[in-house]
C-alpha cells in the first residue's frame, strides 16, 4: 500500500475518533459519516495493496469481464507444478486480481516451485455471494482444463483467501455444491488457506462483529437466517470437507473468535486443521498479513511455506 494510502487512512481515523460537542441531530450525522468513514477504510484495507506483479497470463472463465484470472508459471519447475489459487477480498462488493495479492505472492510462490493465480469474481451487488463461491469454483476449473498447457499438477491445488476473499475459500471448501457444478469435487482441491477472516458463521458475525461492517454484512448476507446459515463455513463444515486446512489470522477479537469457531467444526468434520495465530492488531494488522505474506522475513510466510510443503507432499 503506498505511503500516502496510509496516511489517507489515519486522517479517516482521526477525524472518526474526534470528540466535538454539537446538537443530537449533528450528532447523529456524524456518527452515520464515521461509521461510512470507518467501514470504507476497512474494506479498503482488505482490498488495495499495491500494483500488479508482472510476468502473469490472463485468462478468462466467464463470459462476464471480471471473471478473469491471471497466473504465474512455477519457476524452475521439474514437471507438473503445484497451483495456489487466490481470492482477493474487499468486502463482497470491491478489490482486484490486479492489487490484491499483495507485494511479495506472485514471486514468492513461482520462486517456491508452485504456480500462482489470482482471481477476478463479480462484486455484490451485481452478483450474489453464492455467484462469488461459483466463481472461485469456475476460475479453478479454468485452470484445470489448461493444466497441461500451464504446466500445472491439477491434482495439487490449494484454495488462498483474504478477507472477503477468506470467506469464500472457506465456503468452496466446505460446500461441496459449488465445485459440483463446476464439473470438480473437493478431490480436486488439497487444501484450503483462509487468511484473517472474520465471517466464517455470519449470523455470529452480524449479531458480535464490528458495528463498521455491519451495512457490508447485510449487503452481502441479507436478513433471512437459512441463506446466512448456508452461506456460513463454520456451519456448513459437516464431513466431508476438503481434507487440509490453514487458518491464519492475526490478533483482531472477532477474527481469532471465528478462526477458533471454524476450526472446531471442521475438525468435527474430518478435516486435519492448522492454525497460525501472528501478532497484528485492527485494519493494520488486518492489512498487513495479507500484504506481505510471501516476505521472507515476515513469520506467517514460513508457516504457509511449509504446510504447502507437507499438503504437496507426494
Amino acid at each position: 500500500m503506498m505511503k500516502r494510502d496510509w496516511l489517507g487512512y489515519a486522517a479517516v481515523a482521526a477525524f472518526a475518533a474526534a470528540s466535538v460537542t454539537v446538537s443530537a441531530p449533528f450528532a447523529d450525522a456524524r456518527e452515520r459519516m464515521r461509521d461510512r468513514l470507518r467501514e470504507r477504510m476497512a474494506e479498503r484495507m482488505g482490498a488495495d495493496e499495491g500494483p500488479k506483479a508482472p510476468g502473469s497470463e490472463t485468462i478468462s472463465y466467464g463470459s462476464n469481464p471480471l471473471q478473469t484470472l491471471d497466473v504465474w508459471r512455477a519457476k524452475d519447475a521439474e514437471g507438473p507444478a503445484p497451483l495456489v489459487v487466490f481470492v482477493h477480498g474487499g468486502g463482497w462488493k470491491r478489490g482486484s486480481k490486479d492489487n490484491a495479492t499483495g507485494q511479495f505472492k506472485p514471486e514468492h510462490y513461482p520462486g517456491e516451485g508452485y504456480a500462482f493465480a489470482s482471481i477476478n469474481y463479480r462484486l455484490v451487488p451485481d452478483a450474489t455471494v453464492e455467484q462469488q463461491a461459483a466463481d472461485v469454483a469456475s476460475a479453478v476449473k479454468a485452470l484445470v482444463d489448461r493444466a497441461a498447457a500451464l504446466g500445472i499438477d491439477r491434482r495439487r491445488i490449494v484454495l488462498m483467501g483474504h478477507s472477503a476473499g477468506a470467506h469464500l475459500v472457506a465456503v468452496v471448501g466446505a460446500d461441496e455444491t459449488y465445485l459440483r457444478a463446476a464439473g470438480l469435487s473437493f478431490a480436486d482441491i488439497a487444501g484450503v488457506i483462509p487468511i484473517d477472516g472474520a465471517a466464517y458463521d455470519v449470523p455470529a458475525q452480524m449479531k458480535d462483529g464490528p458495528q463498521i461492517m455491519q451495512a457490508t454484512y447485510k449487503q452481502a448476507f441479507g436478513t433471512d437466517p437459512a441463506r446466512q446459515k448456508a452461506l456460513s463455513p463454520t456451519l456448513q463444515a459437516g464431513a466431508p470437507n476438503v481434507p487440509q486446512f490453514l487458518l491464519l489470522h492475526v490478533q483482531r477479537p472477532d477474527g481469532v473468535r471465528q478462526a477458533e469457531a471454524l476450526e472446531k467444526a471442521l475438525v468435527a468434520g474430518g478435516s486435519k486443521v492448522e492454525r497460525g495465530s501472528f501478532p497484528g492488531e485492527g485494519l493494520q494488522g488486518h492489512a498487513e498479513i495479507n500484504r506481505r505474506l510471501g516476505d521472507p522475513a515476515y513469520a506467517p510466510t514460513a508457516t504457509v511455506d511449509a504446510w504447502l510443503k507437507r499438503v504437496f507432499a507426494r
